[in-house]
């Protein structure tokens, strides 16, 4: 009876919308990404690190983009990115560790949570969804989010970053489930709880294998670059084409923590940046799936307005995010930061809460 119902039941339907959610995991500089170039309080703060007017990217009258992100300004002119800015929360914390959790629990500063902003709307939206054959979320990291935290179970699947095995040296090994099979109801102790463990491993991998099967018979329609994260959203663009009912996708970009030597480090991390997300978003649209899918990044705090002595940044507070997409109305929102400061080891003020943002997304 049960698998009657079971197989009855319709599946989840596989054109709604998804959100990828891009991490920028170290402290992305705000100022050098989005640069009030016409702003001499600017330059005035960062003498050595301040990028010229005559190198950047205009995309209004006193914005322009880091001459490595020349991807996103050609996206930008598309209408198919959208910059929100100074976004940040109110007492801020400096901690990398403290402030990610604050971003991915979307809480106070003051305040502690066990689950994550995106394992709410999945116990609130995506549970007693029936049974499916894809994970509700899946995550391109080395371990699982916090933004994932949930009250309830669900089918979160983690991929690492990093290509899958090709089955070149499958042969060598002997298929995880196969051992697992060779452990059989009858052979197995009878504890429920034993029976829970086998059937959640059993699970686990059997989406490992369809999704390596997925990534690996994937032919894209554009030409990813050869960086990890580009090939992270390569594999997130797989699972899409194959019609997986996957809601969310989480990817990460580390190495944004630029307290030295700034410069070629923040052009080459923005330059994987812009070109990742473009080469996905020309992929998506070859596929005509660019409605489907939303694509938002975040990182746990920018950096200090003033330069350092040692031509970089030290953690600041507020900085801008991006939204790509084919159905953005607003190129730009949010106000400017404020530069005029009253010394160098000011920081900025957030104009826009990052949980309003969290808010637009999951409407």
């Amino acid at each position: 009876m049960v698998n009657s119902a079971r197989a009855a039941a319709p599946a989840p339907e596989r054109d709604r919308s998804i959100l990828v959610l891009v991490q920028l995991a170290g402290g992305n500089d705000g100022l050098n990404t989005l640069v009030p170039y016409t702003d001499d309080h600017y330059h005035r703060l960062r003498p050595n690190l301040g990028l010229q007017h005559t190198e950047l990217l205009p995309i209004a009258d006193h914005l322009a983009l880091h001459p490595a992100c020349a991807e996103m300004h050609d996206l930008f002119h598309e209408g198919q990115l959208s910059i929100v800015q100074n976004v940040g929360y109110p007492n801020p914390n400096r901690s990398h560790f403290r402030s990610s959790e604050i971003w991915e629990t979307a809480t106070d500063s003051n305040t502690f949570s066990s689950t994550g902003w995106l394992g709410r709307y999945l116990d609130n939206a995506c549970d007693g969804q029936g049974e499916t054959d894809h994970p509700v979320a899946v995550h391109v990291s080395a371990e699982t989010p916090q933004a994932f935290g949930a009250d309830l179970p669900h089918s979160i699947f983690g991929l690492p970053p990093r290509l899958p095995n090709t089955g070149r040296n499958r042969g060598r090994q002997r298929d995880p489930l196969e051992i697992m099979a060779a452990f059989s109801p009858d052979q197995a102790h009878s504890d429920s709880n034993q029976s829970f463990l086998r059937q959640t491993t059993m699970n686990a991998l059997v989406t490992e294998r369809r999704v390596s099967e997925v990534i690996r018979s994937y032919r894209p329609e554009a030409t990813y670059p050869g960086e990890r994260f580009a090939r992270s959203l390569q594999n997130v663009a797989a699972m899409i084409s194959a019609g997986f009912s996957t809601r969310v996708y989480f990817v990460s970009l580390g190495g944004f923590d630029t307290h030295a030597n700034q410069a070629g480090t923040h052009a080459t991390l923005l330059r994987n940046l812009s070109r990742g997300l473009a080469t996905f978003q020309a992929d998506l649209i070859a596929r005509g799936l660019q409605d489907q899918v939303l694509t938002a990044t975040f990182s746990e705090f920018g950096r200090r307005p003033a330069e350092n002595q040692s031509g970089g940044t030290d953690h600041g507070t507020a900085a801008p995010l991006f939204v790509m997409g084919s159905q953005l109305r607003d190129p730009i929102v949010g106000q400017s930061p404020n530069l005029d400061l009253p010394d160098r080891k000011s920081d900025l003020e957030h104009t826009t809460d990052f949980r309003g943002v969290y808010a637009t997304l999951l409407d």
